[in-house]
């Protein structure tokens, strides 16, 4: 581990579960139990995870559309029903989309766009 003042550089898996585990310490104490010294250890070590995190477990960008809405999905931790829902669909229509059984409508790929917030370019370019 390279230690500077204000930050943490972990360089391996044992050093990223010993940083997580102190993580997990803190975060059960409760944000208002930490003392400032506390405070600031997470906010360094939290930074450290997650950049860890970025170069050793980064998930492979989608190929697809489809790929892109399931990635969303389990970002936002729903449901296929409440996406649906959100996209304002159909279960069965989504899951036809889903699986590729049906092409997405101008109406479908809009709400995409402005409800899952997905790039632009990237439907075009998948569509």
């Amino acid at each position: 581990m390279k230690k500077t003042p204000t930050s943490l550089v972990l360089s391996t898996e044992r050093e990223y579960k010993e940083v997580m585990e102190r993580i997990d310490f803190l975060m059960r104490k409760g944000e208002r139990n930490l003392n400032e010294a506390e405070s600031q250890e997470l906010d360094v070590i939290a930074i450290a995870a997650e950049n860890y995190e970025k170069r050793h477990y980064q998930l492979p960008m989608p190929q697809s559309l489809e790929e892109m809405i399931e990635l969303k999905r389990f970002e936002k931790r729903i449901k296929q029903k409440e996406l649906a829902r959100i996209l304002e669909v159909t279960e069965s229509k989504l899951s036809q989309i889903l699986n590729k059984k049906r092409e997405p409508d101008i109406q479908f790929i809009k709400n995409v766009y402005m409800k899952l917030e997905i790039d632009a370019k990237f439907i075009l370019d998948h569509v």
